[in-house]
This record gives structure tokens, C-alpha cells and sequence, in this order.
């Protein structure tokens, strides 16, 4: 075994891990904080993998981005989760589909967690 696979994240089994609807909910409105410029991304860092957290990161900068160029200030979104939907593709994988609605519209938030190091993380993100 080398170093890197030593160090690299261990798979877990969904039966080893607590039920994924708390996580997911709480992720989602963690999330659309971030977007919204009231939370920051860190506070989320250790819920997500390298690369679904940088993806996180380019997103949130952007939408900041936005705000700033429109002159709008952060605001704490008001929004109503309505209906989580889970998938179980491999026994250490959730796919997610948490819809969500708020005042303007209604979206979808995409999530997949894997099972690594004894708790799920979000390896991908997609908020449709």
C-alpha cells in the first residue's frame, strides 16, 4: 500500500452511516446561505470533497460577484424545502434531488454523497 492510498478516503457502507435526509436538507439551505452571501463557504468545507467544495467555492465568488455589479445587498433567502428524493445506485452512494421553493421560483438542488471516512460528503452539486 502506498502513502497516497493510505491516506486517500475510505469507503463506507450506507448501513454504517446515519440516514442522509438530515444531512441534505441541512446542505441544501446551507448552500443557497452561501449563494446568497450570508453564510461563508468554509462553514461547509468539511461536508463536501476537494472537488465538489471548489466547484462551491467558483460559485459563491460569482454570485457575489453578481450582488456587487447589481448593488444588492446579502440577504438571508426565504425558501421552503417541499420534497427530498433519494437513490441508492451502490451501497455507499446517495443521488438527491431536493426540491426547494422560494419566493421567485422554484428550483431543484442536485446532491451526491458518498460514504467516506465513517460520514457522508457531498461529492457533487448541481442547483438547477
Amino acid at each position: 500500500m502506498t502513502l497516497h492510498e493510505y491516506f486517500a478516503p475510505q469507503p463506507t457502507s450506507a448501513s454504517e452511516l446515519p440516514d442522509p435526509a438530515p444531512l441534505l436538507r441541512s446542505l441544501t439551505q446551507g448552500v443557497l446561505e452561501v449563494l446568497a452571501g450570508v453564510r461563508e463557504v468554509d462553514q461547509l468545507a468539511r461536508w463536501f470533497s476537494e472537488d465538489a467544495f471548489r466547484s462551491l467555492v467558483t460559485r459563491a465568488n460569482l454570485s457575489a460577484r453578481a450582488r456587487s455589479a447589481r448593488g444588492v445587498a446579502p440577504a438571508r433567502p426565504s425558501f421552503e424545502i417541499l420534497s427530498i428524493r433519494c437513490a441508492a445506485p451502490r451501497d455507499d452512494v446517495i443521488e438527491a434531488v431536493v426540491v426547494v421553493a422560494g419566493p421567485g421560483r422554484t428550483r431543484a438542488v442536485a446532491i451526491r454523497l458518498e460514504g467516506m471516512d465513517r460520514r457522508w460528503r457531498a461529492t457533487s452539486l448541481a442547483i438547477l
